[in-house]
């Protein structure tokens, strides 16, 4: 028991560790990459890392009975979210952009309540109106320097479409299987993010230099396989509520790692509006019942 419930913290705090750190390193390597190529390339290297042990221990993916859960993973966990993290990253401070994208918890509570049927209590509610206050000061005080409004409003959606993404897996987690689910959709929905950003961009304008490898390389590892691997796997043990309530962390980390690597200040508005996020989510996962919020 004491074994399992070690394995279970490591694998929360190296979710956060692995998640909070992204922020950072995928600020330095869209210096050197324009966004939606940058995310392309991250999923599909992040899907092939997936897709060996998938091979090996997944199973059959079962196409045809799975491919509605398999795309509307990749809508949701890839396009939508994958895509617009990393152009949200490309216009935000790596921080900010860690506050406002891990919003992801309060909105699974929300919307667990019409989706998945769960009962939206007062402590909930107050989490989720805390949780918006979060938001406006962190948006108040981002209104100057290099932070843009564009910005801020695509990090809310792909807070929402990752929100989207975690309830539709929920719902599903037994029709397909998980190593499959993971590497299918950042397989083919890197491949659509590539295709989507040779439209508007170009691969000369990406610089192969090494900084920008490891950048693409730990994303694509670190924040992504394996990331999702931690992720995907807690929901479905059951564990989908203590994630939700330690994810919180995320955005510390990234803020940290903002002003530790990339020398991002911290801010009154910014610590403001992240102390209030923090107690927003705390306060959603510990109200009763909560036992399904997060998958």
């Amino acid at each position: 028991m004491k074994n399992g419930r070690g394995l279970t913290v490591a694998a929360f705090v190296l979710l956060v560790l692995f998640w909070g750190s992204t922020f950072s390193v995928m600020k330095i390597g869209l210096s050197d990459a324009p966004p939606l190529l940058f995310a392309g390339i991250r999923g599909v290297i992040g899907g092939a890392a997936v897709a060996i042990p998938a091979l090996v221990w997944g199973g059959s993916p079962d196409l045809r009975r799975g491919w509605p859960v398999y795309s509307l993973l990749t809508l949701f966990n890839v396009g939508l979210f994958l895509g617009l993290q990393t152009v949200t990253v490309a216009h935000l401070p790596s921080g900010m952009a860690a506050v406002l994208i891990y919003l992801q918890p309060i909105l699974t509570g929300f919307l667990s309540w019409p989706l998945l049927g769960e009962p939206l209590g007062v402590a909930k509610l107050a989490g989720l109106l805390l949780g918006f206050s979060g938001i406006v000061a962190v948006s108040v005080g981002g209104f100057s320097g290099d932070v843009s409004g564009i910005g801020i409003v695509l990090a809310l959606i792909s807070a929402a479409t990752w929100s989207l993404g975690t309830v539709y897996f929920k719902r599903t987690q037994e029709r397909v299987p998980m190593l499959w689910a993971i590497a299918l959709q950042f397989l083919a929905g890197g491949i659509c993010l590539t295709v989507a950003g040779l439209l508007v961009e170009s691969f000369a304008d990406i610089s192969w230099n090494e900084t920008f490898v490891a950048s693409l390389l730990y994303t694509a590892v670190f924040g992504t396989a394996l990331a999702w691997l931690l992720w995907l796997g807690l929901v479905r043990a059951g564990e989908a509520s203590r994630v939700a309530a330690y994810v919180f962390f995320v955005p510390l980390v990234g803020i940290l790692m903002g002003n530790l690597i990339l020398d991002e200040s911290l801010n009154a508005s910014l610590l403001l509006g992240t102390a209030l996020v923090v107690s927003g989510i705390y306060l959603v996962n510990r109200a009763p019942r909560a036992g399904k919020i997060e998958g």
